[in-house]
C-alpha cells in the first residue's frame, strides 16, 4: 500500500523545489519555442518570485514536502486564518499526479475545514488540469480573476 505523508520543507529540499516548479510550467513553456537555457532561467527568475511572495505574505503558513513511500513527490503549501483554510500551493511531479494523491490530501483538508467551521479556498489558473479534481471535490468558483479563478469549498 502506498504511503503518503508530509513533512516540513527544509533548505536541502531546495533543488527538489525548482525542479518540481519546473515540472508545473513543462507544458506552457513547450510552446514558447525558447532554448532550454532560457527556459531554465525563466524557471529560476519566477521560482525565486514566487518563493519570496509565499514567504512574505503567508510566513506562518505550513510549508510541507509530500512524500510518496518516503520520495519526495510534490509540496503543499497551507495558511490557516480565522475564518478559512487557504490552499496556498498544492503541485506534484508528473510521475506521481493521477495516483491519488492529491484527492487524499485535499479531502484531508477538507475534513480540517469542516472541523473547524471554516471554508478552504484555493486560486487555481483557469486551464490547469487539476480543476477537474477540485471540481468533482465540491470546490465552487466563487470569483474570476485574471488568470485564475479563486475556488471555495464549504462543508
Amino acid at each position: 500500500m502506498t504511503s503518503i505523508a508530509l513533512r516540513p520543507i527544509t533548505p536541502e529540499d531546495e533543488s527538489f523545489l525548482r525542479r518540481l516548479f519546473a515540472s508545473t510550467r513543462a507544458e506552457e513553456l513547450a510552446i514558447t519555442g525558447w532554448s532550454e537555457e532560457k527556459k531554465a532561467a525563466f524557471c529560476r527568475m519566477q521560482f525565486d518570485a514566487q518563493s519570496a511572495d509565499y514567504r512574505k505574505n503567508y510566513a506562518d503558513a505550513s510549508f510541507d514536502i509530500i512524500e510518496r513511500d518516503g520520495v519526495a513527490a510534490g509540496r503543499l503549501l497551507v495558511w490557516r486564518s480565522g475564518k478559512e483554510i487557504l490552499i496556498v500551493d498544492i503541485s506534484l511531479r508528473p510521475e506521481h499526479r493521477g495516483a491519488g494523491i492529491g484527492t487524499k490530501l485535499l479531502r484531508e483538508l477538507q475534513d480540517e475545514a469542516r472541523a473547524a467551521g471554516k471554508s478552504l479556498t484555493i486560486h487555481v489558473e483557469r486551464y490547469n488540469p487539476a480543476l477537474r479534481l477540485y471540481k468533482r471535490l465540491g470546490f465552487k468558483t466563487v470569483e474570476e480573476q485574471e488568470v485564475y479563478l479563486l475556488m471555495e469549498w464549504i462543508a
